[in-house]
C-alpha cells in the first residue's frame, strides 16, 4: 500500500511516469543511516549492531527512519527556499547520489562479514517483519494511506500543470509540501523495516491507471493502495515458493514484475508520439 500510493504521489507531483518513491533520495537517505549502524560502529566499537538480535534490529530501523526523516526534512527545507518542481527533482536525485557515495566508502573501509549483511539488508525483505513490528507498521501505513485521500483534489489540480493550479486556486507550495511529506513518510516507513524495495512504487500507479479508466485521484489513490499490497503480497508468496532452499531477496521478484511495466510505459510513450 505504502509504496503504491507514494509512487503515485510521485509521479503526478513531478509529472514523470518513471518517478517512484525513492526519487527524492529518501530511499538512499535510509541506506545511509543504516550503513552507519552497519558498517561504521563495526569499524569504530568493533562490533555491528546486526548481530545484537531484537536490538539489533531496532538500530537498525531508527537508524533507516532517521536517515529517511533527515534527506526528507532536507528536500522540504530545499523545496520551500527555491521551489520549481524539476529543480527539487534535480536536488533529491543529487542527494541521493551524494548518499550512495558515503555508503561506498563505508563499505570500503569496512569488514567483509559487516558488508555481506549490509548487502543482505540492501536486498529487501519482508521476513523482517515479526507479529509485534507488523502491528506498528500496518497501522502507520493504512493512517498515511488514507490521510493521502484529502490530497486528492490537490493532486487532480498539479496533474493539469502549475501554471492551470495556480490558477484554480491552488496554493502551489503546501500543494507539494503535503504531497512530498506524506510519500516520503511512507517510502521512510517501509524502507526502514522491509529494506530499500524496488520497482512496486514504479510499476504500481501505471497498473492503477490502467484499471480505473479515471484522471481522479481519490479512485486513484485507493486503487494503488490495493493493488500495491496485492502485488506485494503476490512477490512475496513467489519468493517463499515450495522447493526453494531458503526465501528470495524480494527486490529479484519485484523487478519481474516492474521492469515489463516501465518497459511497457516508455514503448507506449514512444508510439503515441509516432
Amino acid at each position: 500500500m505504502a509504496l503504491g500510493v507514494a509512487g503515485l504521489l510521485m509521479q503526478t507531483l513531478f509529472k514523470n511516469p518513471l518517478a517512484g518513491p525513492s526519487v527524492l533520495g529518501i530511499s538512499s537517505g535510509a541506506s545511509l543511516g543504516v550503513a552507519f549502524v552497519m558498517l561504521f560502529s563495526g569499524q569504530v566499537l568493533g562490533f555491528s549492531f546486526y548481530s545484537l538480535g531484537v536490538w539489533g534490529d531496532f538500530a537498525v530501523i531508527l537508524s533507516s527512519f532517521l536517515g529517511a526523516g533527515l534527506v526528507l526534512f532536507l528536500i522540504l527545507f530545499i523545496s520551500g527556499r527555491i521551489g520549481g518542481t524539476l529543480s527539487v527533482l534535480i536536488i533529491g536525485v543529487m542527494i541521493g547520489y551524494l548518499s550512495s557515495s558515503l555508503v561506498g566508502l563505508l563499505k570500503f573501509y569496512s569488514t567483509e562479514e559487516d558488508v555481506h549483511n549490509y548487502v543482505i539488508w540492501g536486498l529487501g525483505s519482508f521476513s523482517r517483519m515479526s507479529a509485534e513490528k507488523a502491528w506498528i507498521f500496518s497501522l502507520v501505513t493504512i493512517v498515511l494511506s488514507v490521510s493521502s485521500l484529502a490530497l486528492s483534489k490537490s493532486l487532480n489540480l498539479l496533474s493539469l500543470g502549475d501554471r492551470y493550479a495556480i490558477n484554480l486556486g491552488l496554493q502551489l507550495k503546501r500543494a507539494r509540501f503535503g504531497v512530498i511529506i506524506t510519500a516520503g513518510f511512507l517510502t521512510a516507513l517501509v524502507t526502514s523495516f522491509c529494506g530499500p524495495v524496488i520497482f512496486i512504487g514504479v510499476a504500481v500507479p501505471h497498473l492503477a491507471k490502467l484499471l480505473s479508466r479515471t484522471a481522479n485521484h481519490y479512485h486513484l489513490v485507493i486503487n494503488a493502495a490495493v493493488i500495491g499490497g496485492a502485488i506485494a503480497l503476490l512477490c512475496n508468496l513467489v519468493a517463499r515458493l515450495p522447493g526453494l532452499e531458503q526465501e528470495l531477496p524480494i527486490n529479484s521478484v519485484t523487478a519481474f514484475v516492474g521492469a515489463p511495466v516501465v518497459i511497457w510505459v516508455i514503448w507506449k510513450g514512444k508510439r503515441n508520439k509516432e
